[in-house]
């Protein structure tokens, strides 16, 4: 079946490249190869290394390495992907049918809407809501979780507003889709991505209808290397390995022995320090110029993750102000209704602060400018 125009990422691959400031990434600034190798990397040796096919879900050294931060799970329970988003289309794959029902929390990244869609599914939508902290819509949540629901998926730490789940609200979902029979897919790459708060506690664990998806892009700050993993019951990962056959079949050579050096738990730490320490001080640069715009934006500050929810006060739709800010300013931001939210913008945290001040700066050039 057709699948429908993915409108963010399109967006950002039209222009990223293009645009002098783009302030619609996601992750912190990206580690560098060098900065690697000062973790371990060895790549001396790597460089004698034939560049044949690696294991295509994921060396047994990596799917150990990933399976030793989730209690009870084994290499079994781990696929290795292109990136978290391969993850999150594999499981859809395996799992979804025409006529099924798929659940999905809004804000939020909108993959999963367009391949469901294109599977044969209907998608019922639940918010999260601004005035509980981003804590979800109970009454709505009840109506798009029913036993028809094949599939639920969610991000937590949330993309975009940076909202952590509560341990009630967490243990509520699993328990909800447990009673469902409802495959429940956390989308947990933020976590770590932490500011102030303690560490996100996993979804994994919670249910044996559990299914978590994560990677190196966003908390790792890694994205370039394309590795991401889902932990599954070992049935599942094995009919997402089978869809990984008929795709990209697995991830390249490089990329596994980088990512076996990088979660190792020193240096997952070290790559999360890292993160930590370029949103505290990027977080108080975003707080000053929210403060310096007369009140033509509000937010509620991320917990985790690397971007900033801003409603702004216009009737102006969100499309067209990025598309303003693109064009005047050379300067790239996610409209809100790229991310299941009218009247929003979605604005990058993570680079060098002095990157950060200009592109702010050009935003707000247009903000004080609208109708």
């Amino acid at each position: 079946m057709p699948i429908e125009l993915f409108e963010m990422e399109r967006m950002q691959s039209t222009w990223e490249n293009i645009v002098d400031y783009d302030m619609s990434e996601s992750g912190v600034r990206p580690l560098t190869l060098r900065e690697l190798v000062d973790m371990g990397f060895d790549l001396e040796s790597f460089l004698d290394t034939p560049l044949g096919y690696s294991q295509s879900n994921g060396t047994i050294a990596l799917r150990e390495r990933i399976a030793a931060g989730y209690p009870g799970a084994s290499a079994d329970h781990i696929e290795v992907t292109n990136g978290t988003s391969e993850a999150n289309h594999l499981i859809a794959l395996s799992q979804v049918r025409p006529g099924d029902t798929v659940a999905m929390e809004l804000p939020n990244y909108m993959q999963m809407p367009g391949i469901a869609r294109s599977l044969g599914a209907t998608v019922r939508t639940f918010r999260l809501r601004l005035e509980n902290g981003w804590q979800p819509d109970w009454d709505e949540f009840d109506r798009a979780v029913t036993p028809e629901t094949r599939l639920l998926y969610l991000s937590n730490p949330n993309n975009p507003t940076g909202a952590v789940l509560d341990d009630d609200a967490m243990r509520r979902i699993a328990d909800r889709c447990t009673e469902t029979g409802t495959w429940l897919v956390a989308d947990e790459v933020y976590l770590g991505a932490e500011i102030d708060r303690p560490r996100t506690k996993s979804f994994w664990g919670l249910s044996d209808r559990v299914i978590v998806t994560s990677g190196l892009s966003k908390a790792y700050g890694i994205p370039g290397v394309r590795i991401g993993w889902m932990i599954a019951p070992a049935e599942v990962a094995a009919s997402c390995w089978a869809q990984h056959d008929y795709l990209t079949i697995g991830p390249n050579k490089m990329s596994d022995a980088i990512a076996c050096v990088a979660v190792q738990p020193a240096n997952r730490e070290r790559c999360y320090a890292r993160t930590r320490d370029i949103l505290r001080r990027n977080l108080a640069i975003a707080r000053e110029w929210v403060g310096g715009l007369d009140g033509r934006l509000t937010w509620r500050e991320p917990e985790a993750g690397a971007i900033g929810l801003f409603k702004y006060t216009s009737d102006f739709p969100s499309v067209e102000l990025a598309e303003r800010v693109r064009t005047r300013q050379s300067t790239l931001i996610v409209p809100g209704a790229h991310v299941g939210l009218e009247g929003y913008i979605r604005v990058w945290l993570g680079g060098r602060e002095e990157f950060l001040l200009e592109g702010l700066r050009r935003i707000g050039e247009e903000l004080v400018n609208l109708p």
